[in-house]
């Protein structure tokens, strides 16, 4: 079949030398760093933005999104740190996850649209993209890790997990849904739309209204997900709910709400910033 294909991680790390280590996953999360901010510049200079403004702000939303993973993941994983509090800074031994970065630099960004006296909303559309871009390029690092991988299959497309990365009850399977790949593309076809309604909205500036690119993403982004995590077998639970799931749904009812808000009774989103901010 030509959609055949297996895929096998060449392992964690990218090389060593003497102490120093170098992993595919460290490298993954600094070029998505890079290019976001490269983007976000490029895109804020089109909409007329300083695009200063968006490198400083990527500095607050990268320590806060590091913050904010590890302490998600923590929360719903307590009992595995409750006897041992100090490992909950180890985040060298893994342990991060994608809402909780999400969460904490949503923080961080209306905590700097308040100082800077700017948009909230404005900067969360620019920023968008390239949050969806390095969502895509990131998820590669699961993919070094043999983590965060789907349920046995025997489709024609599969993933190869070593014995010691498999959960104890699917030890005695070798092949597994390839989820960073599913997720990796999903994201891919996101990053698309919201580059294409951004071009599209500076040909039509009084159609698209400030705050529709982080509101699109919030649907798209979640909605793939709520797909995936399905079938991912190192879910965090909360109960018999998968916690990415609820999460994702919520997202997707706000991004919904927000857009009826918008386009359906024509008002401008709420903003930290009290003065009013004509839409472009």
């Amino acid at each position: 079949m030509f959609l055949a294909f297996q895929f096998q991680s060449p392992g964690s790390i990218l090389f060593e030398l003497g102490p120093l280590t170098i992993r595919w996953y460290g490298l993954l999360i600094a070029t998505t760093v890079l290019v976001g901010v490269m983007l976000s510049q490029a895109l804020a200079e089109r909409r007329q933005v300083n695009p200063e403004l968006l490198s400083d702000l990527a500095l607050w939303m990268v320590l806060a999104a590091i913050v904010g993973a590890r302490l998600y993941y923590v929360l719903f994983q307590w009992s595995n740190y409750a006897q041992h509090p100090g490992d909950i800074i180890a985040i060298w031994k893994g342990g991060i996850a994608i809402h909780g970065a999400i969460i904490g630099g949503t923080i961080a960004a209306l905590i700097f649209a308040r100082v800077h006296k700017t948009s909230f909303w404005q900067l969360a559309d620019l920023v968008a993209p390239s949050l969806i871009l390095g969502q895509a390029i990131g998820r590669w690092g699961n993919f070094f890790n043999s983590e965060a991988f789907g349920r046995p299959t025997d489709l024609p497309w599969k993933l190869y997990i070593p014995y010691e990365s498999r959960p104890w009850d699917l030890k005695a399977f070798e092949y597994f849904h390839p989820t960073f790949l599913y997720e990796s593309l999903w994201n891919l076809m996101v990053f698309a739309l919201l580059i294409a309604l951004f071009f599209w909205g500076l040909r039509h500036r009084d159609r698209l209204k400030v705050g529709t690119l982080i509101l699109v993403y919030l649907v798209a982004y979640s909605g793939g997900r709520v797909w995936i995590e399905g079938l991912r077998t190192d879910s965090l639970m909360l109960g018999p709910l998968r916690v990415a799931q609820v999460i994702s749904l919520c997202a997707i009812a706000l991004g919904l709400a927000g857009l009826v808000w918008l386009y359906g009774l024509s008002r401008s989103l709420p903003d930290v910033r009290q003065k009013k901010l004509k839409n472009r």
